[in-house]
């Protein structure tokens, strides 16, 4: 059995309500998964499926009032329960953050050099000279030619594919064991993107670190990642090895995913997902896509299915072993 770096299992997470007498919000109703050190997984899912605030959970981060249940732990220690300079300490060196859009989260008025020692100066980890001198061997390590020269530039005078690349290398600098990547290439070209992703990855396989990788892109997760967890409405629906729920997705929604995109090898025209994405405290008792589901029977609207084995992945699905040949078939359409 892996070795677990991350560890979620059956996440629910309530927000309370704006009007005090209103019920509490669920965001989250069950999310289970692990990253082993060395594998990258994907997290995929539509706007308001619950990926970004299951991010927050990992980073303990959840809104003010928030009430988490089940569990997330890192190395066996739960990440729920950390609190003052552990949970600090946690931030600064175990896990690190690479965001979507990095002019976003790059002061324009502080060279680079500023930002990416920012966070190993301030938590007296490094001295600036010796986090300099790091941040230029990252560098050259993520192919950036010249980093003396960059570090002494500002944001506006670099790419946005550079710029990306400062996002990792800020990330790396605390040699953290567990990167959160939230759509890191998303501002980017195709081009750059298949750059950076290859960049991270190799960061990623030469480091033994884990990567818990956030897109909405099923097609750029299946390709860049070692299993993927595909989320609706705030569930888990799906998670196991990529290259299998790519091949055979045993989840209606899996399956509405792939056939929506469109085909680099075929003419045909993607099939969109009927009705429109709900989030997690719109859904009733029965399983969260029974609404937009073509396979749905009265036991789907009625009784939310709990996940379970089906081969080696799990899947929250009542009929995913009757469905799997329609839902094959479907996804290659």
């Amino acid at each position: 059995m892996k070795e677990r770096l991350l560890d979620i299992e059956h996440l629910h997470v309530e927000l309370p309500p704006r009007d005090r007498r209103a019920a509490p919000r669920t965001v989250i109703h069950d999310a289970s998964l692990s990253v082993a050190p060395g594998e990258s997984v994907g997290l995929v899912g539509e706007s308001g499926s619950g990926k970004s605030m299951t991010t927050k959970a990992v980073m303990g981060l959840l809104p003010r009032g928030a009430v988490a249940t089940g569990k997330v732990g890192f190395r066996g220690h739960s990440i729920l329960d950390m609190k003052g300079r552990e949970l600090a300490d946690f931030r600064a060196q175990r896990v690190a953050m690479i965001y979507q859009d990095p002019r976003a989260h790059i002061n324009p008025l502080r060279t680079v050099g500023d930002f990416l020692v920012e966070g190993v100066v301030a938590s007296r980890m490094m001295r600036r000279a010796e986090a300099l001198e790091a941040a230029c061997a990252l560098l050259r390590d993520v192919g950036v030619p010249d980093p003396e020269r960059r570090i002494a530039q500002y944001p506006h005078q670099l790419s946005g594919g550079l710029l990306q690349r400062m996002m990792i290398v800020m990330a790396l600098l605390p040699s953290p064991e567990l990167i959160l990547a939230d759509e890191p290439t998303t501002a980017l070209d195709m081009t750059v993107q298949s750059d950076v992703m290859a960049i991270l990855a190799e960061q990623i396989r030469e480091r033994s670190l884990g990567m818990l990788f956030i897109t909405h892109d099923l097609d750029l997760a299946a390709a860049v990642t070692d299993s993927l967890a595909v989320m609706y409405a705030g569930v888990v629906v799906e998670h196991g090895p990529a290259a299998d729920i790519y091949a055979a997705p045993r989840h209606p929604y899996t399956a509405a995913l792939l056939a929506s995109r469109p085909s680099p090898t075929s003419v045909r025209r993607p099939v969109s997902i009927p009705g429109r994405p709900v989030s997690a405290f719109e859904v009733g008792e029965g399983c969260v896509f029974a609404s937009r589901c073509a396979h749905a029977t009265g036991q789907c609207r009625t009784q939310r299915p709990a996940p379970r084995r089906v081969g080696a992945r799990t899947v929250a699905c009542h009929h995913a072993e009757e469905l799997e040949p329609a839902l094959r078939e479907g996804a290659r359409a």
